[in-house]
């Protein structure tokens, strides 16, 4: 585990994110969508933190917010080496723009067809002044090799690779830059299962051998259980719940972690797992249920859940593992 003596590579502070709506109707934010709420954590360096929740519950907005990658303004504090982003001209955060870089869900759409993959990265390095002239192809030959491609694929295009070695190029493009934190964006959710393995395999040893720290992002709670070393559980913007991975796979504590936890498929033949059916869908972000935004779906609420909001806090028995609910000591 990670010393806990350092200061966070990492830090927000009540960021939320809200992405303007429908002005016809004439009021000020009239169908605004929050997207992320007063979400707050930290990120030490060289840990992994995994950030898991169904589809549209805000993961890759969070993700996007954090590299300032949204085209809209972000409400809350930021901090990354304990430098405030949020506060930071885009002059001034260009020279830390190299030490957040990210990996995307599709391989695929997010590498230029029209480029060789040796282009491609070699464009990365020379735009950013990390080496020049010949140094250039052997640095592009070195990031290669070293997510295990062969340097002779210097010359291919995208098309020409599996969906596993696409993903290993915006893996090699993530690290050309030598940056201290990388937001792993549903890295390997396109990807068949044995292929996960490899690519999960791969981000384990290369944060081993350079010391990076990664927002690892998911909707699948089984694919993040090896890499993590805390998790965050989203429900509709909102983090709620945050432990340690053992602790949260040994005795998830929120009723949403529980029924997520309950379709994970057990390895063992002839055990199987009590199934939690969660009734209805998702609420709409534009409609918001008042007091606990999960109680609309929890099969453990009670009348003050649908007046009272939870906010995310630490249980009594163990101060590192935090829960947003009202039901939870």
């Amino acid at each position: 585990m990670k010393d806990k003596e350092q200061s966070p590579l990492v830090e927000v502070r009540g960021l939320s994110v809200t992405f303007p709506g429908n002005r016809r109707s004439g009021g000020r934010g009239s169908g605004d969508v929050m997207a992320v709420e007063d979400v707050s954590f930290s990120i030490m360096p060289g840990e992994t933190l995994g950030l898991v929740g169904e589809s549209g519950c805000g993961k890759t907005t969070l993700g996007r917010a954090l590299a300032r990658l949204l085209p809209v303004a972000a409400r809350g504090e930021v901090f990354f080496m304990g430098k405030p982003l949020h506060g930071m001209g885009e002059r001034e955060f260009r020279g830390l723009r190299r030490e957040i870089q990210m990996i995307f869900q599709d391989p695929f759409s997010s590498l230029n067809p029209r480029l060789t993959i040796g282009q491609m990265l070699a464009e990365v390095i020379r735009v950013h002044r990390i080496a020049s002239g010949k140094a250039v192809r052997m640095r592009v030959e070195e990031l290669l090799e070293t997510v295990g491609l062969d340097r002779a694929y210097y010359d291919r295009y995208p098309h020409e690779f599996s969906g596993g070695q696409r993903q290993r190029v915006g893996i090699a493009r993530a690290l050309a830059l030598n940056p201290k934190l990388i937001i792993c964006d549903e890295p390997v959710s396109a990807l068949d299962v044995s292929i996960q393995s490899q690519i999960i395999n791969l981000l384990m040893d290369l944060q081993d051998e350079l010391g990076l720290t990664y927002l690892f992002i998911a909707h699948d709670l089984s694919v993040v259980e090896h890499i993590s070393d805390r998790v965050a559980v989203m429900y509709l913007g909102k983090i709620v719940e945050l432990a340690g991975s053992d602790d949260l796979y040994r005795s998830p504590s929120h009723p949403y972690t529980k029924a997520l936890m309950s379709a994970i498929p057990v390895p063992e033949p002839g055990c199987r797992r009590e199934r939690i059916i969660l009734r209805g869908d998702v609420p709409s972000p534009l409609d918001r249920p008042s007091g606990c935004s999960f109680h609309t779906r929890c099969p453990d609420a009670v009348t003050r859940c649908s007046t009272q909001e939870p906010r995310l806090r630490s249980i009594a028995s163990d101060p590192s593992h935090s829960v947003s609910c009202l039901l939870v000591d």
